[in-house]
């Protein structure tokens, strides 16, 4: 008898899905680090001289735009997939703690790229900011049929986002709970996220918004490779180059 294989599923499996955030968060820094901590701030570059017919500081002000606008579809997508890995892990608790390690392994990296700083404790990474959504989640989910517990563990999530100054703060926390909680709905969920992803990138005309494009074609298929040491490590290290990128234009 011969063998039947079940075809390809078509869409985005979770591998590509996390491709592009990583991809769109790259190059979101590379606007924030290179261009605004770097290029922007070199005093040795006279930014009146024209590029292209127009005046340095408006021409790397464009390119900073267009970058940052591109770098608004990852977290979003971040955040879906973190909600993947809740629903299907199978140690939360060693999950939890991956993201915990790295949080505070990229923290010196994150200050330095963002603030040049060794240590900025006005504003936390975004590892941080998934380490609460997931911990957020986990409460939730115990408390499944007690509203108040519920609500409860969201407020205090919220809470610690905003105390900790995580980055996306209350709106992180908030997009991983809608792609939790309407997980099985996504016509709402879909709204609800395009909103608050729109609303936080808003001074980059709501491109975050176009995320959910990318979401809505996930196939449910984790895909050839889960990435997830790949973006782990690479999180702290390409900030970390790039902020060495920054201080050798500043030169």
């Amino acid at each position: 008898m011969q063998e039947t294989t079940s075809p390809e599923r078509k869409g985005f499996t979770g591998y590509t899905l996390k491709l592009i955030a990583i991809v769109t968060m790259f190059i979101d820094h590379i606007g924030a680090v290179v261009i605004e901590n770097g290029i922007l701030r070199n005093p040795n570059i006279d930014l009146t001289t024209t590029i292209l017919g127009i005046t340095q500081v408006r021409f790397w002000g464009y390119i900073d735009f267009a970058l940052r606008t591109v770098g608004r579809l990852s977290f979003p997508i971040f955040c879906f997939l973190l909600v993947q890995g809740f629903v299907h892990t199978r140690n939360l608790k060693h999950y939890s703690m991956r993201l915990l390690i790295f949080a505070l392994v990229s923290e010196v990296p994150f200050d330095l790229a963002l603030y040049g700083e060794w240590f900025h404790p006005e504003y936390q990474n975004v590892l941080f900011t998934l380490l609460l959504g997931l911990w957020v989640l986990s409460a939730y989910k115990k408390a499944y049929g007690d509203p108040l517990k519920q609500a409860l563990a969201i407020i205090v999530g919220c809470g610690a986002s905003v105390l900790l100054r995580c980055d996306y703060n209350i709106i992180g926390i908030a997009l991983i709970l809608i792609f939790y909680i309407y997980r099985d709905n996504h016509k709402i969920q879909s709204l609800l996220a395009g909103f608050l992803a729109a609303l936080e990138s808003a001074y980059c005309l709501g491109a975050g918004a176009l995320s959910l494009f990318a979401i809505r074609n996930y196939n449910g298929e984790r895909g050839k490779n889960s990435l997830s040491k790949l973006f782990y490590w690479f999180y702290p290290v390409h900030l970390l180059l790039l902020y060495i990128l920054s201080r050798l234009i500043l030169k």
